[in-house]
């Protein structure tokens, strides 16, 4: 599987949160020649206090293929709403259908456990989806239609936001990835998302956006013994891969929790 390039598939809730949680391992992927696309849920049509629905997410989307353009990534919207995201039939067929056409040999996405639901329904519907994808019965009633899958690609989950589950008790991660040499591009990526630092600002009174993905990549680093770092667990469960394919695509930039080996 690893003798050519791969197929990596990025999906999370919204727009920015690949750029905050995995966009410089993204790059690393993207150095080795990889394809990568990334595809958010949603267009982040609640991000503004000023703009309606539909000027805030047009304005979100152009961000968002800016920022994957820097990495010669694929940008796509799945056309949910901001709050609305929900595990339902025709949510389970819109996520499959996005998986059948990226057909991913490696998927990054939101991890089971954050702070919002969006963030935890996306993680439900795309672990659904790498399992659905390869199976030929199920029909996704989306306009023409991918074929299955023939696997189950490697599902990788990207840190909750601050690293802690909903009782700020902390996510141990499987491993790490060191991104020292790629931090600036990851955050290039982000600065691209000028519209979510001005939201930040109005809604939470953060104007710290930048420095707050430094800030977070540099603790994971720091846990490892390098500059800056991405934290990631891998979906093991029946029938997923439990190969580390990612350890095998970046060997020089990969290193496992010693807490997670105890």
């Amino acid at each position: 599987m690893t003798a050519g390039p791969l197929r990596i598939l990025a999906i999370h809730a919204h727009p920015d949160d690949v750029e905050f949680q995995c966009a410089g391992t993204l790059a690393l992927l993207a150095q080795a020649g990889h394809k990568i696309s990334i595809v958010t849920m949603t267009p982040g049509d609640c991000g503004s206090k000023d703009l309606p629905p539909e000027e805030i997410a047009a304005v979100r989307r152009q961000e968002a293929g800016r920022s994957a353009e820097i990495i010669g990534a694929t940008y796509d919207c799945l056309e949910f709403r901001d709050l609305s995201i929900v595990i339902d039939v025709a949510a389970k067929r819109r996520v499959t259908e996005a998986v059948r056409r990226a057909r991913p040999d490696l998927v990054l996405t939101a991890p089971p456990v954050d702070y919002m639901d969006d963030h935890e329904d996306t993680s439900r519907l795309v672990r659904d989806a790498c399992f659905n994808a390869s199976c030929p019965n199920y029909a996704t009633h989306q306009w023409e239609p991918a074929p299955p899958t023939d696997h189950i690609p490697c599902l990788v989950y990207v840190d909750p936001i601050e690293g802690i589950d909903h009782f700020a008790q902390p996510i141990v991660p499987h491993f790490y990835v060191d991104v020292t040499t790629t931090f600036p591009t990851k955050q290039r990526m982000l600065a691209c998302h000028a519209s979510q630092r001005e939201w930040l600002r109005a809604q939470h009174g953060v104007d710290e956006y930048l420095n707050s993905q430094e800030r977070w990549s540099a603790k994971r680093g720091a846990e490892i013994g390098v500059k800056y770092a991405e934290a990631f667990r891998q979906h093991r469960g029946h029938p997923y891969p439990h190969r580390n394919l990612l350890a095998d695509l970046l060997p020089a930039f990969i290193k496992s929790s010693a807490a997670a080996r105890s």
